[in-house]
Protein backbone atom coordinates (compact mmCIF):
# COMPACT_ATOMS: atom_id res chain seq x y z
CA UNK A 1 0.00 0.00 0.00
CA UNK A 2 2.76 2.27 0.57
CA UNK A 3 2.59 5.84 0.45
CA UNK A 4 -1.08 5.57 0.16
CA UNK A 5 -1.70 4.10 3.62
CA UNK A 6 0.16 7.50 5.13
CA UNK A 7 -2.11 10.24 5.03
CA UNK A 8 -5.89 10.05 4.62
CA UNK A 9 -6.55 13.28 2.86
CA UNK A 10 -3.77 12.85 -0.09
CA UNK A 11 -4.92 9.48 -1.40
CA UNK A 12 -5.22 10.03 -5.09
CA UNK A 13 -8.74 9.02 -6.38
CA UNK A 14 -8.72 5.45 -8.20
CA UNK A 15 -8.78 6.32 -11.86
CA UNK A 16 -11.39 4.35 -13.93
CA UNK A 17 -9.35 1.70 -16.20
CA UNK A 18 -10.43 1.10 -19.62
CA UNK A 19 -10.28 -2.68 -19.65
CA UNK A 20 -8.40 -4.14 -22.39
CA UNK A 21 -9.79 -6.86 -25.12
CA UNK A 22 -8.64 -9.78 -24.59
CA UNK A 23 -9.82 -10.67 -27.79
CA UNK A 24 -9.53 -14.08 -26.21
CA UNK A 25 -13.59 -15.02 -26.05
CA UNK A 26 -13.14 -18.41 -24.45
CA UNK A 27 -15.11 -18.91 -21.90
CA UNK A 28 -14.04 -22.11 -19.84
CA UNK A 29 -16.87 -23.67 -18.05
CA UNK A 30 -14.67 -25.12 -15.38
CA UNK A 31 -16.09 -28.89 -13.90
CA UNK A 32 -17.13 -28.40 -10.50
CA UNK A 33 -13.93 -29.78 -8.16
CA UNK A 34 -14.55 -32.90 -6.75
CA UNK A 35 -12.27 -32.30 -4.20
CA UNK A 36 -13.48 -31.58 -1.10
CA UNK A 37 -10.90 -28.69 0.74
CA UNK A 38 -11.39 -28.88 4.54
CA UNK A 39 -12.64 -25.30 5.94
CA UNK A 40 -11.35 -22.97 8.50
CA UNK A 41 -13.68 -21.68 11.53
CA UNK A 42 -13.71 -18.29 13.17
CA UNK A 43 -16.02 -18.69 15.72
CA UNK A 44 -16.54 -16.15 18.58
CA UNK A 45 -20.03 -16.84 19.79
CA UNK A 46 -19.43 -17.93 23.47
CA UNK A 47 -19.12 -21.62 23.99
CA UNK A 48 -19.77 -22.51 20.75
CA UNK A 49 -16.99 -24.87 19.39
CA UNK A 50 -17.90 -24.36 15.77
CA UNK A 51 -19.64 -27.84 15.35
CA UNK A 52 -22.84 -26.23 15.00
CA UNK A 53 -21.92 -25.04 11.47
CA UNK A 54 -20.02 -28.07 10.48
CA UNK A 55 -20.09 -28.53 6.66
CA UNK A 56 -17.91 -31.26 5.78
CA UNK A 57 -14.86 -32.94 6.78
CA UNK A 58 -13.06 -31.46 9.65
CA UNK A 59 -13.12 -28.29 10.59
CA UNK A 60 -10.45 -26.09 12.50
CA UNK A 61 -11.60 -23.55 14.88
CA UNK A 62 -9.29 -20.43 14.98
CA UNK A 63 -10.37 -18.32 18.70
CA UNK A 64 -11.66 -15.33 18.58
CA UNK A 65 -10.71 -11.66 20.73
CA UNK A 66 -10.08 -11.86 23.80
CA UNK A 67 -12.83 -10.93 25.95
CA UNK A 68 -12.67 -7.38 27.14
CA UNK A 69 -10.15 -6.02 23.98
CA UNK A 70 -11.60 -2.95 22.29
CA UNK A 71 -9.62 -3.62 18.95
CA UNK A 72 -10.07 -0.09 16.06
CA UNK A 73 -10.64 -0.29 12.46
CA UNK A 74 -6.83 0.60 11.92
CA UNK A 75 -6.05 -2.55 14.23
CA UNK A 76 -6.78 -4.58 11.54
CA UNK A 77 -5.20 -3.04 8.86
CA UNK A 78 -7.96 -0.73 7.65
CA UNK A 79 -5.66 2.34 6.20
CA UNK A 80 -5.82 5.87 7.68
CA UNK A 81 -8.40 7.63 5.13
CA UNK A 82 -10.98 4.57 4.99
CA UNK A 83 -10.62 4.72 9.51
CA UNK A 84 -11.65 8.49 8.66
CA UNK A 85 -14.56 7.28 7.07
CA UNK A 86 -15.63 5.08 9.28
CA UNK A 87 -15.17 7.42 12.28
CA UNK A 88 -17.61 9.98 9.96
CA UNK A 89 -19.99 7.30 10.04
CA UNK A 90 -19.72 6.70 13.19
CA UNK A 91 -18.24 3.93 13.39
CA UNK A 92 -16.26 3.96 16.62
CA UNK A 93 -15.52 0.48 16.81
CA UNK A 94 -15.48 -2.84 14.79
CA UNK A 95 -18.19 -5.42 14.99
CA UNK A 96 -17.27 -9.05 15.83
CA UNK A 97 -17.91 -10.24 12.20
CA UNK A 98 -16.13 -6.74 10.95
CA UNK A 99 -13.37 -7.77 13.57
CA UNK A 100 -13.03 -11.51 12.73
CA UNK A 101 -13.33 -10.88 8.81
CA UNK A 102 -11.36 -7.99 7.61
CA UNK A 103 -8.19 -9.35 8.80
CA UNK A 104 -8.22 -12.18 6.85
CA UNK A 105 -9.62 -10.74 3.84
CA UNK A 106 -7.08 -8.46 3.61
CA UNK A 107 -4.60 -11.46 3.69
CA UNK A 108 -6.29 -12.39 0.18
CA UNK A 109 -8.97 -15.55 1.93
CA UNK A 110 -12.22 -16.28 0.31
CA UNK A 111 -14.44 -15.65 3.39
CA UNK A 112 -18.13 -17.20 4.03
CA UNK A 113 -19.65 -15.24 6.76
CA UNK A 114 -22.24 -16.33 8.77
CA UNK A 115 -23.83 -13.29 11.06
CA UNK A 116 -27.14 -11.97 12.13
CA UNK A 117 -29.05 -9.40 10.77
CA UNK A 118 -27.57 -5.96 11.85
CA UNK A 119 -23.90 -7.17 12.72
CA UNK A 120 -22.40 -4.82 10.51
CA UNK A 121 -21.73 -7.03 7.52
CA UNK A 122 -21.43 -4.37 4.74
CA UNK A 123 -18.41 -2.98 5.92
CA UNK A 124 -16.94 -6.25 6.71
CA UNK A 125 -16.67 -6.26 2.88
CA UNK A 126 -16.54 -2.98 1.83
CA UNK A 127 -13.66 -1.71 3.71
CA UNK A 128 -10.95 -4.68 2.17
CA UNK A 129 -12.86 -4.40 -1.32
CA UNK A 130 -12.07 -0.84 -1.18
CA UNK A 131 -7.98 -0.94 -0.28
CA UNK A 132 -7.67 -3.28 -2.66
CA UNK A 133 -9.31 -0.89 -5.67
CA UNK A 134 -6.73 1.94 -3.96
CA UNK A 135 -4.11 -0.54 -4.38
CA UNK A 136 -4.96 -0.82 -8.38
CA UNK A 137 -7.63 0.98 -9.90
CA UNK A 138 -10.19 -0.55 -12.77
CA UNK A 139 -13.39 -0.08 -13.58
CA UNK A 140 -15.90 -2.83 -12.78
CA UNK A 141 -13.43 -4.20 -10.36
CA UNK A 142 -16.23 -5.49 -7.58
CA UNK A 143 -19.38 -7.13 -7.50
CA UNK A 144 -22.56 -6.75 -4.74
CA UNK A 145 -25.36 -9.31 -5.22
CA UNK A 146 -28.21 -8.32 -3.14
CA UNK A 147 -31.71 -10.12 -2.83
CA UNK A 148 -33.84 -7.42 -2.95
CA UNK A 149 -33.92 -3.60 -4.60
CA UNK A 150 -33.93 -2.14 -1.50
CA UNK A 151 -30.90 -3.99 0.08
CA UNK A 152 -29.13 -3.31 -2.80
CA UNK A 153 -29.61 0.64 -2.43
CA UNK A 154 -28.45 0.38 1.00
CA UNK A 155 -25.42 -0.92 0.02
CA UNK A 156 -24.62 0.91 -2.63
CA UNK A 157 -25.29 4.11 -0.17
CA UNK A 158 -22.20 2.18 2.09
CA UNK A 159 -20.05 2.07 -0.49
CA UNK A 160 -20.33 5.56 -1.56
CA UNK A 161 -19.97 6.79 2.24
CA UNK A 162 -17.03 4.96 2.74
CA UNK A 163 -15.65 5.38 -0.01
CA UNK A 164 -16.10 9.41 -0.32
CA UNK A 165 -12.56 10.45 0.71
CA UNK A 166 -11.23 8.20 -2.44
CA UNK A 167 -13.51 8.84 -5.47
CA UNK A 168 -15.54 5.94 -5.14
CA UNK A 169 -17.92 5.32 -8.32
CA UNK A 170 -20.62 2.80 -7.78
CA UNK A 171 -23.81 2.03 -9.97
CA UNK A 172 -26.96 0.21 -8.75
CA UNK A 173 -28.44 -2.29 -11.65
CA UNK A 174 -32.20 -3.13 -9.95
CA UNK A 175 -35.42 -4.39 -11.47
CA UNK A 176 -38.17 -2.02 -11.67
CA UNK A 177 -36.22 0.86 -13.10
CA UNK A 178 -35.41 1.86 -16.31
CA UNK A 179 -32.25 0.06 -17.97
CA UNK A 180 -31.00 3.04 -20.08
CA UNK A 181 -29.97 5.32 -17.69
CA UNK A 182 -28.66 2.00 -15.98
CA UNK A 183 -26.83 1.03 -19.21
CA UNK A 184 -25.34 4.82 -19.68
CA UNK A 185 -23.91 4.21 -15.92
CA UNK A 186 -21.93 1.54 -16.75
CA UNK A 187 -20.83 3.28 -19.69
CA UNK A 188 -18.86 5.33 -17.03
CA UNK A 189 -16.97 2.83 -16.07
CA UNK A 190 -18.13 2.04 -12.10
CA UNK A 191 -15.30 0.60 -9.91
CA UNK A 192 -18.24 -1.01 -7.89
CA UNK A 193 -22.07 -2.67 -9.08
CA UNK A 194 -24.64 -3.25 -6.75
CA UNK A 195 -27.21 -5.61 -8.36
CA UNK A 196 -30.18 -7.66 -7.79
CA UNK A 197 -29.32 -10.95 -9.95
CA UNK A 198 -31.86 -10.61 -12.60
CA UNK A 199 -31.49 -6.94 -13.73
CA UNK A 200 -27.78 -8.08 -13.93
CA UNK A 201 -27.73 -11.08 -16.55
CA UNK A 202 -30.27 -8.99 -18.43
CA UNK A 203 -27.43 -6.05 -18.44
CA UNK A 204 -24.86 -9.06 -19.13
CA UNK A 205 -27.23 -10.32 -21.99
CA UNK A 206 -28.22 -6.90 -23.42
CA UNK A 207 -25.93 -4.07 -23.03
CA UNK A 208 -23.36 -3.47 -25.72
CA UNK A 209 -20.14 -3.00 -24.01
CA UNK A 210 -20.59 -4.54 -20.49
CA UNK A 211 -18.61 -7.15 -19.32
CA UNK A 212 -17.40 -8.61 -16.02
CA UNK A 213 -14.57 -10.72 -17.33
CA UNK A 214 -11.98 -8.78 -15.49
CA UNK A 215 -13.59 -8.95 -12.11
CA UNK A 216 -11.50 -8.77 -8.93
CA UNK A 217 -14.29 -8.79 -6.01
CA UNK A 218 -17.74 -11.14 -6.02
CA UNK A 219 -19.63 -10.39 -3.08
CA UNK A 220 -22.93 -12.45 -2.29
CA UNK A 221 -24.86 -10.19 0.06
CA UNK A 222 -27.69 -12.84 2.12
CA UNK A 223 -27.06 -15.74 -0.32
CA UNK A 224 -29.87 -17.77 1.73
CA UNK A 225 -32.69 -15.43 0.52
CA UNK A 226 -30.62 -15.22 -2.71
CA UNK A 227 -31.86 -18.79 -2.93
CA UNK A 228 -34.75 -18.97 -1.13
CA UNK A 229 -35.55 -16.25 -4.09
CA UNK A 230 -35.24 -18.95 -6.44
CA UNK A 231 -32.15 -16.70 -7.82
CA UNK A 232 -30.27 -20.26 -8.35
CA UNK A 233 -30.27 -20.70 -12.01
CA UNK A 234 -29.46 -17.12 -12.73
CA UNK A 235 -26.59 -17.18 -10.21
CA UNK A 236 -25.44 -20.25 -12.01
CA UNK A 237 -25.74 -17.91 -15.28
CA UNK A 238 -23.65 -15.54 -13.73
CA UNK A 239 -21.01 -17.29 -12.20
CA UNK A 240 -20.24 -19.22 -15.51
CA UNK A 241 -19.36 -15.66 -17.41
CA UNK A 242 -17.08 -14.05 -14.34
CA UNK A 243 -13.47 -15.11 -14.04
CA UNK A 244 -12.36 -17.56 -11.55
CA UNK A 245 -8.44 -16.76 -11.35
CA UNK A 246 -7.62 -14.05 -9.71
CA UNK A 247 -11.21 -13.04 -8.37
CA UNK A 248 -11.79 -13.09 -4.54
CA UNK A 249 -15.30 -13.96 -3.37
CA UNK A 250 -17.38 -13.24 -0.23
CA UNK A 251 -20.59 -15.32 1.01
CA UNK A 252 -22.07 -13.33 3.67
CA UNK A 253 -25.60 -15.37 5.17
CA UNK A 254 -27.52 -15.61 8.29
CA UNK A 255 -27.72 -19.11 8.02
CA UNK A 256 -25.76 -21.78 6.44
CA UNK A 257 -28.07 -24.79 4.51
CA UNK A 258 -27.90 -26.94 1.76
CA UNK A 259 -27.83 -24.75 -1.02
CA UNK A 260 -25.89 -22.04 0.57
CA UNK A 261 -23.23 -24.67 0.82
CA UNK A 262 -23.51 -25.66 -2.87
CA UNK A 263 -23.06 -22.04 -4.16
CA UNK A 264 -20.03 -22.07 -1.82
CA UNK A 265 -18.75 -24.99 -3.30
CA UNK A 266 -19.38 -23.48 -6.57
CA UNK A 267 -17.87 -20.04 -6.14
CA UNK A 268 -15.76 -20.10 -3.48
CA UNK A 269 -11.64 -20.85 -3.20
CA UNK A 270 -10.28 -22.59 -0.02
CA UNK A 271 -12.75 -19.92 1.90
CA UNK A 272 -12.28 -19.66 6.05
CA UNK A 273 -15.60 -19.40 7.80
CA UNK A 274 -16.52 -16.82 10.34
CA UNK A 275 -19.39 -17.42 12.44
CA UNK A 276 -20.57 -14.91 15.28
CA UNK A 277 -23.32 -16.60 16.19
CA UNK A 278 -24.10 -20.03 17.02
CA UNK A 279 -27.83 -20.41 15.93
CA UNK A 280 -29.49 -19.25 13.52
CA UNK A 281 -32.75 -18.42 15.20
CA UNK A 282 -30.45 -16.04 17.69
CA UNK A 283 -32.54 -12.65 18.88
CA UNK A 284 -30.21 -10.09 20.13
CA UNK A 285 -30.21 -9.73 24.11
CA UNK A 286 -31.22 -6.10 23.95
CA UNK A 287 -34.51 -7.42 22.52
CA UNK A 288 -38.29 -7.72 24.98
CA UNK A 289 -39.90 -10.27 23.03
CA UNK A 290 -43.71 -10.32 24.18
CA UNK A 291 -47.17 -12.15 22.76
CA UNK A 292 -50.43 -10.87 22.98
CA UNK A 293 -53.51 -13.59 22.38
CA UNK A 294 -56.55 -11.88 20.93
CA UNK A 295 -59.68 -12.98 18.83
CA UNK A 296 -58.99 -12.86 15.25
CA UNK A 297 -61.93 -10.24 15.11
CA UNK A 298 -60.37 -7.93 17.24
CA UNK A 299 -56.96 -7.89 15.66
CA UNK A 300 -57.68 -4.20 14.58
CA UNK A 301 -58.65 -3.06 17.96
CA UNK A 302 -55.86 -4.55 19.79
CA UNK A 303 -53.31 -2.71 17.13
CA UNK A 304 -54.90 0.71 17.70
CA UNK A 305 -54.59 -0.30 21.71
CA UNK A 306 -51.06 -0.58 21.32
CA UNK A 307 -50.35 2.32 19.08
CA UNK A 308 -51.80 4.44 21.45
CA UNK A 309 -49.73 4.05 23.70
CA UNK A 310 -46.64 4.11 21.70
CA UNK A 311 -47.71 7.53 19.48
CA UNK A 312 -44.07 8.88 19.02
CA UNK A 313 -42.02 6.27 18.77
CA UNK A 314 -40.71 4.48 15.72
CA UNK A 315 -43.19 1.54 14.83
CA UNK A 316 -43.03 -1.37 12.18
CA UNK A 317 -46.10 -3.46 11.38
CA UNK A 318 -45.36 -6.48 9.51
CA UNK A 319 -48.39 -8.05 7.41
CA UNK A 320 -48.86 -11.49 5.56
CA UNK A 321 -50.29 -9.60 2.07
CA UNK A 322 -50.46 -6.28 0.11
CA UNK A 323 -53.67 -6.37 0.51
CA UNK A 324 -53.11 -6.29 4.28
CA UNK A 325 -50.45 -3.73 4.33
CA UNK A 326 -52.50 -1.33 2.34
CA UNK A 327 -56.00 -1.75 4.38
CA UNK A 328 -54.09 -1.01 7.52
CA UNK A 329 -52.33 2.13 6.28
CA UNK A 330 -55.67 3.64 5.35
CA UNK A 331 -57.25 2.92 8.67
CA UNK A 332 -54.17 4.22 10.98
CA UNK A 333 -54.40 7.31 8.40
CA UNK A 334 -58.07 7.91 9.14
CA UNK A 335 -57.64 7.39 12.72
CA UNK A 336 -54.75 10.48 12.69
CA UNK A 337 -51.87 8.33 12.91
CA UNK A 338 -48.70 8.78 10.42
CA UNK A 339 -48.53 5.50 8.62
CA UNK A 340 -46.90 4.70 5.51
CA UNK A 341 -47.44 1.04 3.47
CA UNK A 342 -44.24 -0.77 2.00
CA UNK A 343 -44.96 -3.63 0.05
CA UNK A 344 -43.32 -5.07 -3.33
CA UNK A 345 -46.41 -3.56 -5.29
CA UNK A 346 -45.39 -0.23 -5.20
CA UNK A 347 -42.80 1.56 -7.73
CA UNK A 348 -39.27 1.68 -7.29
CA UNK A 349 -39.88 5.37 -6.02
CA UNK A 350 -42.60 5.08 -3.65
CA UNK A 351 -40.93 2.18 -2.10
CA UNK A 352 -37.36 4.17 -1.59
CA UNK A 353 -39.90 7.34 -0.85
CA UNK A 354 -41.71 5.28 1.94
CA UNK A 355 -38.12 4.07 3.56
CA UNK A 356 -37.21 8.02 3.31
CA UNK A 357 -40.00 9.70 5.21
CA UNK A 358 -39.67 6.14 7.90
CA UNK A 359 -36.12 6.94 8.30
CA UNK A 360 -36.52 10.98 8.70
CA UNK A 361 -39.64 10.68 10.98
CA UNK A 362 -41.85 12.34 8.78
CA UNK A 363 -44.13 8.98 9.52
CA UNK A 364 -43.43 7.23 12.73
CA UNK A 365 -45.34 4.08 11.53
CA UNK A 366 -44.04 1.94 8.58
CA UNK A 367 -47.10 -1.05 7.83
CA UNK A 368 -44.65 -3.36 5.40
CA UNK A 369 -44.65 -6.99 4.06
CA UNK A 370 -41.92 -8.84 4.41
CA UNK A 371 -39.82 -6.58 1.74
CA UNK A 372 -38.81 -5.16 5.50
CA UNK A 373 -37.95 -7.61 7.00
CA UNK A 374 -34.52 -8.32 6.14
CA UNK A 375 -31.35 -6.45 5.17
CA UNK A 376 -33.00 -3.00 5.59
CA UNK A 377 -30.80 -0.52 8.23
CA UNK A 378 -33.61 1.67 9.97
CA UNK A 379 -31.27 1.98 13.17
CA UNK A 380 -34.01 3.74 15.37
CA UNK A 381 -37.29 1.18 15.17
CA UNK A 382 -38.55 1.22 19.08
CA UNK A 383 -41.19 -1.24 18.61
CA UNK A 384 -42.09 -4.22 16.26
CA UNK A 385 -45.30 -5.54 15.78
CA UNK A 386 -46.35 -8.86 14.35
CA UNK A 387 -50.00 -8.06 13.12
CA UNK A 388 -49.85 -11.45 10.99
CA UNK A 389 -47.19 -13.99 12.76
CA UNK A 390 -44.69 -15.20 9.68
CA UNK A 391 -45.20 -18.57 8.26
CA UNK A 392 -41.92 -19.59 9.44
CA UNK A 393 -39.55 -19.05 12.65
CA UNK A 394 -36.11 -17.93 10.69
CA UNK A 395 -38.57 -14.65 9.03
CA UNK A 396 -40.03 -14.03 12.40
CA UNK A 397 -36.23 -13.70 14.04
CA UNK A 398 -35.47 -11.34 11.04
CA UNK A 399 -38.78 -9.25 11.39
CA UNK A 400 -37.99 -8.89 15.18
CA UNK A 401 -33.89 -8.25 14.26
CA UNK A 402 -35.61 -4.45 13.11
CA UNK A 403 -35.51 -3.11 16.50
CA UNK A 404 -32.94 -3.51 19.06
CA UNK A 405 -30.19 -3.10 16.95
CA UNK A 406 -26.25 -1.70 17.26
CA UNK A 407 -26.50 -2.16 21.22
CA UNK A 408 -29.65 -0.63 21.42
CA UNK A 409 -32.96 -1.88 23.70
CA UNK A 410 -36.20 -2.59 21.74
CA UNK A 411 -39.85 -4.73 21.89
CA UNK A 412 -41.80 -7.20 19.21
CA UNK A 413 -45.07 -7.92 20.00
CA UNK A 414 -46.95 -10.71 18.38
CA UNK A 415 -50.88 -11.18 17.97
CA UNK A 416 -51.57 -14.45 18.04
CA UNK A 417 -54.64 -15.32 17.01
CA UNK A 418 -57.02 -18.85 17.76
CA UNK A 419 -55.77 -19.56 14.16
CA UNK A 420 -51.51 -18.93 15.19
CA UNK A 421 -51.26 -21.16 18.06
CA UNK A 422 -49.64 -24.25 15.82
CA UNK A 423 -47.31 -21.17 13.92
CA UNK A 424 -46.85 -19.99 17.35
CA UNK A 425 -45.35 -22.96 18.90
CA UNK A 426 -42.95 -23.64 16.07
CA UNK A 427 -41.37 -20.05 16.73
CA UNK A 428 -40.83 -20.65 19.95
CA UNK A 429 -39.62 -24.06 19.62
CA UNK A 430 -37.29 -22.98 17.06
CA UNK A 431 -36.31 -19.72 19.39
CA UNK A 432 -35.72 -22.72 22.46
CA UNK A 433 -37.60 -20.83 24.86
CA UNK A 434 -41.03 -19.37 25.88
CA UNK A 435 -41.82 -16.00 25.09
CA UNK A 436 -43.59 -14.13 28.05
CA UNK A 437 -48.02 -13.30 27.23
CA UNK A 438 -48.60 -9.43 27.19
CA UNK A 439 -52.06 -9.12 29.41
CA UNK A 440 -53.96 -6.36 28.20
CA UNK A 441 -57.44 -5.22 29.88
CA UNK A 442 -60.25 -6.34 27.33
CA UNK A 443 -62.58 -3.49 28.01
CA UNK A 444 -60.11 -0.91 27.62
CA UNK A 445 -59.51 -2.15 24.32
CA UNK A 446 -63.15 -2.39 23.67
CA UNK A 447 -63.68 1.39 23.90
CA UNK A 448 -62.40 2.04 21.14
CA UNK A 449 -65.22 -0.05 18.70
CA UNK A 450 -66.82 2.71 17.24
CA UNK A 451 -63.70 5.00 16.26
CA UNK A 452 -62.15 1.54 15.06
CA UNK A 453 -65.23 0.78 12.91
CA UNK A 454 -65.81 3.87 11.38
CA UNK A 455 -62.16 3.87 10.35
CA UNK A 456 -62.54 0.05 8.95
CA UNK A 457 -65.43 1.28 6.72
CA UNK A 458 -63.68 3.92 5.56
CA UNK A 459 -60.53 1.59 4.50
CA UNK A 460 -63.13 -0.85 2.85
CA UNK A 461 -64.55 1.74 0.58
CA UNK A 462 -60.94 2.96 -0.44
CA UNK A 463 -59.28 -0.48 -0.70
CA UNK A 464 -61.94 -1.15 -3.52
CA UNK A 465 -61.63 2.03 -5.21
CA UNK A 466 -58.13 0.67 -5.24
CA UNK A 467 -58.89 -2.68 -6.52
CA UNK A 468 -61.39 -1.19 -9.23
CA UNK A 469 -57.93 1.35 -10.33
CA UNK A 470 -55.98 -1.84 -10.98
CA UNK A 471 -58.55 -3.94 -12.57
CA UNK A 472 -58.81 -1.11 -15.34
CA UNK A 473 -54.58 -0.61 -15.67
CA UNK A 474 -54.94 -4.41 -16.57
CA UNK A 475 -55.29 -6.61 -13.71
CA UNK A 476 -52.49 -5.80 -11.63
CA UNK A 477 -54.19 -6.45 -8.62
CA UNK A 478 -54.40 -10.19 -8.29
CA UNK A 479 -50.94 -10.85 -7.09
CA UNK A 480 -51.38 -10.56 -3.26
CA UNK A 481 -55.12 -10.49 -2.53
CA UNK A 482 -56.12 -13.39 -0.59
CA UNK A 483 -54.81 -14.44 2.84
CA UNK A 484 -51.77 -16.35 1.52
CA UNK A 485 -51.29 -15.38 -1.85
CA UNK A 486 -48.93 -12.15 -1.16
CA UNK A 487 -45.96 -14.06 -0.09
CA UNK A 488 -44.35 -15.54 -2.81
CA UNK A 489 -43.58 -12.56 -5.21
CA UNK A 490 -45.00 -9.37 -2.65
CA UNK A 491 -43.83 -10.36 0.27
CA UNK A 492 -40.25 -12.42 -0.35
CA UNK A 493 -40.13 -9.22 -3.40
CA UNK A 494 -38.46 -11.41 -6.02
CA UNK A 495 -37.14 -9.33 -8.78
CA UNK A 496 -38.59 -9.39 -12.23
CA UNK A 497 -35.17 -8.38 -13.50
Amino acid sequence: MGSMASSSRAVPPPRPVEAEDSGDEEEEEEEEEEEEEEEEVVDTHEGSEGSDHEIEGEEEAVGGPAEGSKKTFADLGVIESLCEACVNLGYKYPTPIQEQSIPLALQGRDIIGLAETGSGKTAAFVLPMLMALMEKPQSCFGLVLAPTRELAYQISQQVEALGSLINVKCVVLVGGMDMVPQAIALGKKPHIIVATPGRLLDHLENTKGFSLRYLKYLVMDEADRLLDLDFGPILDKILKVLPREGRHTYLFSATMSSKVESLQRASLNNPIRVSISSSSHQTVATLLQTYIFIPHKHKDLYLIHLLNDTIGHPVIIFTRTVNETQRIAILLRTLGFGAIPLHGQLSQSARLGALAKFRSRTRDILVATDVAARGLDIPSVDLVINLDLPPDSKTYVHRVGRTARAGKSGKAVSFVTQYDVEIWLRIENALGKKIEEERVVKDEVMVLVERVGEAQRVAVREMKVIHDQRGRRGGRGGRGGGRGGGRGRDGMDQEEG
